[in-house]
């Protein structure tokens, strides 16, 4: 089991910091970097004072105007015919970019709670200067902090760049999509829009989408337990067969199966796209055997689709398991497995009591993952079957259609729907989240962990 550290008390509080300390101490809670430059940590002190300075330069010529704009991203919201009195005419004025007062209102605020996390560490760099001079310790110099900072801190200085590019690249456009949601972000508001709340989530769950949504929910559902049961228990039998007794030429076999993992997953899609085509080589050879007359529709017939793309996971989903289970089998304790023999134990007996519960053990995060995966399994439906057949009782969603390639089409289709999409994201994130959370926390690995 997990063991909690135990938490020290600081070296000296916030409180008394701010009442004890000298001139520099106090003012370094109003300006950054100052007690550190009284201390000749030169570097530090500037790196704050730097930021602080840059952050207000920055806050009272932009940042100010770009959070006010963010309560009503624009005034103008279409196109207006305004009098120019300078002029003596009458011009349009072009609608506001609310995208662009949203990203910049987004990023301003990203930008002071950066400050604040900076501010409390410069505090805190603070508490622990007067705490030395306090007690009469030494205090670093700029040199052994550069070193520290190559010894004792690497790990701090190694995953600056990481989470720098984390939080520009993927936590800043998260937090954008997710304001889109609560906008009317449409085809009719392209340029300007407006803030409407929980709108579109009540669209989705009862409202005009509420038709769409919850089937493709269903099918989502279903097509990620369907394509992950069976790749996994098809790909354990594999496993066991190609490791049984009496089997040569398993190395061969393995290279056969590793081929089909190792060719790019949408080669593999799109050729299978044309081997279940109505003109594909499977129809083409049903009808010259003389045992069907029309072609079948595999890809048309909703039903078959969908049977069809989970067949179709299974040629891509079974070599990858294959692969596991055979290094867990090679793995196993066969002391245990030679005991059990000899108690009488039948194969199946083996497989049920020892293999099995081996097998299961090991793979079992991995197949939360590959579940979640098939939650958002976009290559196997989108390039397979597109979504398709068509469904008239849906919005913009085929059949096939799972939520992300639902997502997929309520952005790029003609009639973009942007913030159902926006929220339609926020939806599948916390299936995928709550699924995972419960679902792991269940699992022996991490209660043994």
């Amino acid at each position: 089991m997990f063991k909690k550290k135990a938490h020290t008390a600081p070296e000296a509080t916030f409180k008394e910091t701010w009442q004890e300390g000298d001139w520099a101490t106090k003012l370094s809670f109003i300006i950054m970097g100052i007690s550190q430059l009284k201390n000749k940590q030169w570097l530090k002190g500037l790196v704050f004072l730097l930021s602080e300075v840059i952050f207000l330069v920055w806050f009272f010529y932009n940042g100010i105007s770009a959070i006010s704009l963010l309560g009503s991203l624009g005034k103008i919201k279409k196109l207006t015919r305004v009098f120019d009195k300078n002029q003596g005419i009458y011009v349009t004025k072009q609608p506001d970019s609310s995208m662009v007062i949203l990203l910049f209102g987004v990023i301003s605020i990203i930008l002071i709670a950066l400050l604040l996390v900076l501010y409390y560490a410069s505090l805190k760099s603070t508490r622990h200067l007067y705490a030395l001079n306090r007690d009469g310790k030494h205090i670093p110099t700029t040199k052994e902090d550069l070193a520290s900072l190559l010894d004792t801190r690497l790990h701090q200085l190694l995953m600056f760049l990481p989470l720098a590019g984390i939080l520009a690249f993927t936590v800043t456009p998260t937090i954008y999509m997710i304001t889109m949601a609560f906008t009317n972000f449409n085809q009719y508001h392209p340029i300007g829009f407006s803030w409407t709340g929980f709108q579109a989530f009540g669209e989705i769950l009862t409202g005009s989408m509420a038709g769409t949504f919850f089937p493709v929910l269903g099918w989502t559902l279903v097509w990620a337990v369907a394509a992950t049961a069976t790749t996994f228990v098809f790909g354990v039998l594999l496993g066991l067969l190609i490791e049984s007794k009496g089997i040569k030429f398993r190395g061969v076999f393995r290279t056969l199966f590793v081929i089909v993992f190792a060719v790019p997953q949408f080669v593999s899609l799109l050729m299978m796209s044309m081997f279940w085509d109505n003109a594909g080589p499977v129809n083409s050879w049903l009808q010259r055997m003389h045992w069907i007359t029309e072609p079948i529709q595999f890809l048309q017939n909703a039903n078959l689709a969908k049977l069809t793309v989970i067949v179709t996971n299974m040629w891509i989903g079974i070599p990858v398991t294959m692969l596991i289970v055979t290094a867990i089998i090679q793995n196993l304790p066969q002391d245990q497995i030679e005991a059990a023999r000899i108690d009488g134990a039948n194969a199946f007996q083996v497989f049920n009591k020892i293999t099995f519960p081996q097998i299961l053990f090991v793979m079992t995060p991995a197949l939360i993952q590959q579940f979640i995966g098939n939650i958002n399994n976009f290559n196997v439906i989108f390039l397979l079957t597109g979504g398709g057949p068509l469904n008239s009782k849906f919005y913009q969603a085929g059949s096939t259609d799972l939520l992300v390639t639902w997502l997929y089409k309520l952005t790029m289709q003609s009639v973009p729907n942007y913030n159902i999409a926006a929220a339609l994201g926020i939806f599948i994130f916390i299936i995928s989240a709550v699924f995972s959370l419960l679902a792991y926390r269940r699992t022996n690995a991490f209660k043994e962990g």
